[in-house]
């Protein structure tokens, strides 16, 4: 089972953004691994941003602090085991640019995992990049969306300023696989922010994040258990539908889930 680290956030890209390519080899001929873990000012959804979800940015200079002070490692699906490469051991530079965190690991083969993540890239069984974080600074914003023939919908969006980086990572999935696992992602994000009302307005449409948010409502009172949050106050003019069905042709729109 991979480690984990508890309270951490994961954000990853697909193969094409994330720009992968393998050298065959530096000056002592050591193949290498490129490839970009995060880009910035490009705005990603994380769950449902319609409904209990959020748009999410980097900003430049996100990463600055961190790999001044940190030790990341290059890790394979997130797991400790597999370690590629590490910073404090030269075989990892990391690098704030103008497109956003730059990758250039060394490929040890001695290792038996690293051939294997060689031939995975060539047979394009691993599809993207991903890193694993702690929020230092974000900021919130409330955006409007204009939506065509509805009502325009208010969308959260989240600017992450700085992060503390734990590790980089090829991964197999370049997406979340399930909704659990947006979720999950949505409730790690919701924690940091802190408010609760934020948490009770995406629980009208997913009560499971009720159960994996630790915001205190009072001294010892936790969000668990919190009953479900009354209808929201939308307008369903001028199509004059219901809100279920209006969200349910947004998000299939958007391309979203339900």
């Amino acid at each position: 089972m991979p480690a984990t680290m508890t309270g951490a956030e994961r954000r990853r890209l697909s193969l094409t953004d994330a720009g992968v390519a393998i050298r065959d080899g530096d000056s002592e001929g050591v193949a290498r691994f490129s490839g970009y873990a995060s880009v910035f000012n490009s705005r990603t959804a994380i769950g449902n941003p319609l409904r209990w979800g959020f748009y999410e940015e980097i900003a430049p200079g996100a990463f600055s602090k961190t790999l001044s002070e940190g030790d990341a490692r290059m890790l394979i699906d997130h797991d400790s085991y597999y370690v590629v490469s590490r910073a404090s051991a030269g075989t990892l530079a990391l690098a704030e640019d103008d497109r956003g965190l730059a990758v250039d690991s060394a490929l040890d083969t001695e290792l038996s995992y690293v051939r294997d993540l060689k031939a995975n890239l060539r047979n394009g069984n691993v599809s993207g990049m991903s890193f694993g974080f702690y929020v230092i600074k974000d900021e919130w914003n409330q955006e409007q969306v204009e939506i065509e023939g509805a009502d325009p919908v208010q969308v959260d969006v989240r600017i992450i300023r700085e992060v503390r980086l734990i590790e980089v990572s090829a991964v197999t999935f370049p997406a979340y696989p399930d909704t659990e696992a947006e979720l999950k992602a949505v409730a790690r994000a919701l924690d940091h922010r802190g408010d609760l009302a934020a948490v009770e307005a995406r629980a009208h449409y997913r009560p499971e994040l009720l159960d994996l948010v630790h915001i205190d409502r009072e001294p010892g009172e936790s969000t668990r258990g919190v009953q479900k949050p009354a209808e929201p106050a939308v307008s369903t003019q001028p199509l004059g539908l219901p809100i279920d069905v209006r969200m349910k042709a947004l998000a299939t729109r958007y391309g979203l889930p339900a």
